[in-house]
């Protein structure tokens, strides 16, 4: 696990566990140095050393997305260890509590999954522009869900799972953040794109989902790795284009 100076660099957030953990697995099997972001220390460190067993140049970020000071170490831990940064997936993300119904919710739920789903990824992608921009393929990739997608969610034929007024328009707020990034940043060779990885078993669902992390995280590898005439703004499955 030599770095090597033209060696890309990646930063995975909420990567110690599920899908966050096999995204960094499959950058590393491209053979990139990839941060490992999670706020618990022992878990985000005995991540680190299962992905280096498997070969990958794994490094710990100490990260929470809801903190400023946290997000800003952060960057400055990659700036100075890195110099710069290829990939951004913002991974790390909430589902709430079990209560969603808009009637009954209590604020604090929509609060929280906005907080982490929508404000951490702008707080993050902020603090880590200066990074991308030193990049010559900047890709920042948003793991959103097919739940946010307003197209689905109002034929109401049940594919969108239960009602929820936090999570579900969390990931719909994440998707149109999304598309501002992209037409912000059309001219500057970053390309930024949503990505839904399907009903995956993970412990946000109670291991419920159909799909394997491995599998959840193929969308986030192409995204990561589109190539400089790749899309921006869009909003993809394994399956191509979900409608917004």
């Amino acid at each position: 696990m030599t770095e090597t100076k033209d060696q890309k660099v990646a930063l995975v957030t909420g990567a110690n566990k599920g899908i966050g953990y096999e995204i960094a697995a499959g950058l590393g099997a491209l053979g990139w140095s990839v941060g490992v972001g999670a706020r618990d220390e022992a878990r985000r460190e005995a991540a680190v050393v299962s992905l280096r067993e498997r070969g990958v140049d794994a490094f710990g970020v100490p990260l929470d997305v809801t903190d400023n000071a946290s997000v800003a170490a952060a960057a400055q831990l990659v700036g100075e260890e890195k110099g710069r940064l290829d990939v951004l997936v913002n991974n790390a993300g909430i589902t709430g509590s079990a209560d969603q119904l808009p009637t009954t919710v209590d604020l604090d739920t929509v609060r929280r999954a906005v907080d982490v789903n929508v404000y951490g990824v702008i707080r993050m992608t902020n603090a880590f522009l200066p990074l991308l921009r030193r990049s010559a393929s900047p890709r920042i990739v948003n793991m959103s869900s097919g739940v946010g997608s307003l197209t689905r969610q109002s034929a109401n034929d049940g594919s969108t799972g239960p009602i929820s007024v936090a999570y579900s328009p969390s990931k719909t707020f994440l998707n149109a953040v999304t598309v501002q990034y992209a037409k912000e940043l059309a001219d500057t060779g970053i390309l930024i794109n949503a990505a839904c990885p399907g009903f995956v078993a993970t412990d946000l669902n109670g291991f419920r989902g159909t799909r394997t992390p491995e599998q959840g995280a193929a969308i986030a590898l192409h995204l990561a790795t589109l190539p400089d005439d790749g899309p921006s703004g869009g909003y993809f499955e394994d399956d191509g284009v979900i409608p917004w």
